[in-house]
């Protein structure tokens, strides 16, 4: 368990320091729905959850940077530089040099920093630990280095650590969510113009996350394979992104693309639509519209953007087959990670017994449960004098 004086405690520890350090968290986040549009210019619906990145941190009068990891108990060092290495081992590290690297190539000036990062957002299960750590890291680097922080700006920079640095073409979705999430809420985001609404998620209904254990590495090919994919797709159309393409024009132009091309193509395409009437849908509070829409968005993304696999579907069934759940749907880039439920809160925990007994039976593998909550992006820890 995450306290505050354990992270403290761990940081003075290891700097072999009395002083107490700075605390700054990020958000992990789960997509309710909106998959694989991000990086097409598209809509997006995602909500920050209450798993976080800790980063505890003292700024240094040079410009190393001195870094422990408490989940992996490892360290690593290095200089503020615009050639800073790219590691082969201790990947985890390339999110902390992506960042400074790139708010160096913005032309910030940064300190040199001890710090320790920290956090309980499960690797690898699509709720997007790295973007939580690049935020919570570029926070940091710019809080103590007295920079004025503007978070669009900051979820820009990190989403290029991680396209040019990490090697992961993500969009932006990640990124802008650990910074701009919004207690209680889920943010439309339109990924093209970087504007976003706040839509208040029901009172009644519970968002519950489930990890197939099936782990994915998002630097696989596959992924940026399908970006490439819809790269293509937009080609054809003669525009910039597949956001700019109808469903209409789709249906006229299509046969010219080759099959897989146009499924990508048709999964993007539809998935805008679903996801504008999905926030249309939460706007009325009709969960069971947007239930059906999560539904429909995970067939797309098995069927046409073939990112799923037969443990998400296994648990998508035994959601859909428990009375009270509205909708469920893998969530992140698929390839394994988790699913993502809208529940009546009455219906959570017959939802959770027929997980345990049903997926470990039929798959092998036990499935963690998370009910989050809607949390508030990057922000400082207040550290209280005892």
């Amino acid at each position: 368990m995450l306290t505050l004086s354990s992270i403290i405690e761990t940081f003075q520890l290891k700097f072999k320091t009395s002083a107490t350090p700075y605390l700054f968290q990020a958000p992990g986040r789960v997509n309710l729905i909106g998959e694989h549009t991000d990086y097409n210019d598209g809509f997006v619906l995602p909500t920050a959850i209450d798993r976080h990145v800790l980063v505890a941190a003292l700024p240094r009068p040079d410009n190393s940077v001195n870094i422990y990891a408490s989940n992996f108990d490892r360290w690593d060092r290095f200089e503020i530089s615009p050639t800073v290495d790219h590691l082969l081992e201790n990947t985890w590290a390339n999110y902390i040099r992506g960042m400074s690297w790139s708010l160096l190539g913005n032309g910030h000036r940064l300190r040199g920093m001890d710090m320790t990062v920290t956090g309980n957002i499960p690797i690898g299960a699509g709720l997007s630990s790295s973007a939580a750590i690049e935020i919570a890291v570029g926070f940091a680097f710019l809080q103590v280095s007295g920079v004025e922080i503007n978070r669009r700006l900051l979820a820009l920079a990190a989403q290029k650590a991680e396209n040019e640095f990490v090697g992961m073409r993500c969009g932006i979705m990640d990124q802008f969510i650990s910074c701009l999430g919004q207690k209680d809420h889920a943010l439309l985001i339109d990924c093209r113009e970087l504007s976003y609404q706040r839509l208040p998620l029901p009172a009644h209904a519970a968002v519950i996350i489930v990890d197939s254990g099936v782990y994915r590495g998002l630097t696989d090919m596959a992924y940026n394979t399908r970006r490439n994919e819809c790269e293509t797709a937009a080609a054809h159309f003669g525009v910039k992104a597949l956001r700019d393409v109808t469903v209409e024009q789709f249906q006229a132009q299509h046969h010219a693309l080759l099959p897989v091309v146009a499924r990508r193509a048709r999964h993007v395409i539809t998935e805008n639509h679903r996801t504008l009437a999905a926030a249309a849908a939460l706007k009325k509070s009709d969960v069971s519209t947007f239930g059906q829409l999560m539904t429909d968005s995970h067939r797309s993304l098995k069927e046409d953007f073939e990112v799923s696999c037969p443990e998400l579907d296994l648990l998508v069934d035994i959601a859909l087959n428990t009375d009270g759940v509205y909708g469920a749907r893998l969530t992140g880039a698929g390839f394994g990670g988790c699913i993502v439920a809208l529940a009546d809160h009455n219906a959570s925990q017959p939802f959770i017994r027929a997980i345990n007994k049903h997926y470990p039976h039929k798959s092998g593998k036990t499935a963690p449960i998370y009910i989050c909550k809607a949390s508030q992006g990057v922000s400082p820890v207040e550290v209280l004098d005892p």
